[in-house]
């Protein structure tokens, strides 16, 4: 016990101190893309090199869906006029689907506070979390906010072992058809007011598993989503980032 407690000594004080200071992402971190100039109207490279056809014609431009982007960067060295860049704005987060598309027009992802949940959870909310299909990479960026270097609980949030002990459930992966009937018996058994989360590209649109018969193609195909963090996975900060703006704590 004696070395352990001189090993934390040792060690110091880890916790990021976000959202004080803005933290240092590294220099590989793709975020919110940002798209520039104007497009040649036969050049369809980056909307046929896409695998989760995220990227779309929009007049004389292109726009870009972060619910079903996955980040891969593929778009960009085929942009002849590189009108695309991944920037390394972590804050993707969005309580509407509908302001997850990013066109030349619009860069910043819209967020709108809800007053009811903010007076409700603000101070304190748990949350299960439910993979249903995924592929363990969001889970575990999840799982990281509980290291001592984010540590999700001083801001009040925890997850818990039991649906009926939650204020909500955050959903990673796709929802495959075999975790369907236990995602709905777990939304089922969480008390009212309950709050759903998407959680990564999976869990907003399906992701590359889209179209497959054998998943659901994302969360609000099943119910109602509250708050959606694209990503893939999200970036712990993205997450963090994202709940502390659904408490209207940042």
């Amino acid at each position: 016990m004696f070395f352990v407690l001189l090993e934390r000594l040792r060690q110091g004080y880890n916790t990021s101190k976000y959202p004080k200071i803005e933290p240092i992402l590294s220099p590989r971190f793709s975020g919110v893309p940002k798209i520039t100039g104007s497009c040649d109207l036969t050049c369809k490279a980056c909307i046929d090199v896409c695998p989760t056809e995220a990227i779309a014609k929009k007049e004389q431009s292109i726009a870009i869906d972060l619910g079903k982007c996955i980040f891969c960067d593929q778009c960009v060295p085929l942009c002849t006029h590189n009108n695309i860049q991944f920037t390394h704005e972590y804050r993707l987060a969005s309580h509407q689907r509908s302001t997850l598309l990013v066109t030349k027009e619009v860069e910043k992802i819209g967020f709108q506070l809800n007053q009811q949940i903010q007076k409700l959870f603000k101070r304190s909310l748990q949350l299960r979390l439910v993979s249903a299909g995924g592929c363990n990479a969001c889970e575990a960026d999840l799982n990281v906010l509980g290291t001592p270097v984010y540590d999700l609980n001083r801001f009040g949030i925890s997850f818990t072992a039991s649906p009926r002990h939650a204020d909500g459930i955050i959903i990673t992966g796709p929802v495959t058809l075999n975790m369907k009937q236990a995602l709905m018996d777990t939304y089922d058994a969480l008390p009212s007011p309950k709050i759903v989360i998407a959680s990564g590209t999976c869990a907003i649109s399906g992701g590359l598993f889209q179209k497959s018969d054998e998943v659901c193609n994302g969360v609000d195909s099943l119910l109602p989503v509250d708050l959606y963090i694209p990503g893939c996975p999200p970036h712990p900060y993205t997450a963090l980032n994202g709940l502390l703006q659904f408490l209207g704590r940042v």
